[in-house]
């Protein structure tokens, strides 16, 4: 019986979908942002979200992207590039995308004083994540590099490079809380944020397909995330983190 219910666990796991940053990459950035709101707009967004703040629902997309109320969003965690690394309409399909996604709450936003107040802090939640996971190197879907295929992490354990990105290197690296993890790394002067921000969301999205191309240099079908391979993997992964932070910040302060 035991040998049956680890069968049964084991195939639940392989056979579950891959999301965005885990848990840990998700908070951090919503940590950040949440420092660089403006106190006016933190009070505000936290009147949507019931009294709680953005961190609090920066996995909450995911936890309920196959909900029938939500199956509608289950496309909008990653998004295509085309061979210039950058996305266009034209690789927009039916069941959305993380570009359209967040382009679509941000316009539902830009008039939230007409919308229900349900309906301001669904597309707050949408954003805090959506923003998150623009940035993370496995939910750039690149139409010239093959990114369906395998790695074994330093402990072995073999997971889909989607994986690794998601959750595996930063749980080999790092044991910060949220908070902590914010702290270490969020260290930009103004300038430098002031230009990290400026743009627009489809410019840091090729921004990041560029910075995270990177990736196939360091790995193949198989390959193993040495310690080498994680000395270079983290530095990438905190500045997308960051980015999306300050970026994630910018957007609700603008906004709201």
């Amino acid at each position: 019986m035991k040998r049956m219910i680890s069968a049964i666990m084991l195939a639940i796991l392989f056979a579950a979908p891959s999301f965005g940053w885990g848990r840990e990459g998700h908070e951090v950035i919503a940590k950040i942002a949440e420092n660089h709101l403006h106190p006016s707009v933190r009070k505000k967004v936290e009147k949507y979200l019931g009294g709680h703040s953005i961190v609090y629902y920066a996995k909450w997309m995911d936890d309920y992207r196959r909900t029938p109320e939500y199956i509608h969003t289950n496309r909008w965690h990653t998004a295509p590039v085309n061979a210039e690394l950058r996305y266009d309409d034209s690789l927009l399909t039916s069941k959305g995308n993380a570009i359209y996604g967040l382009e679509t709450s941000i316009t539902a936003l830009e008039n939230y004083k007409e919308l229900s107040d349900s309906a301001v802090a669904v597309n707050i939640k949408y954003i805090v994540h959506i923003v998150g996971d623009m940035h993370c190197p496995s939910h750039i879907k690149y139409t010239t590099y093959d990114w369906d295929y395998d790695v074994v992490m330093k402990s072995g354990a073999r997971v889909t490079l989607h994986t690794a990105w998601d959750s595996s290197i930063i749980r080999a690296c790092r044991i910060y809380s949220s908070t902590e993890w914010a702290e270490e790394i969020d260290l930009m002067s103004r300038r430098e944020i002031a230009r990290i921000v400026s743009g627009t969301p489809r410019d840091w999205f090729h921004e990041s397909a560029v910075r995270c191309a990177v990736q196939f240099e360091w790995t193949s079908p198989g390959s193993k995330i040495d310690q080498d391979v994680l000395n270079s993997a983290m530095p990438l992964i905190e500045t997308q983190i960051l980015y999306a932070g300050y970026r994630l910040a910018a957007i609700l302060n603008h906004l709201f």
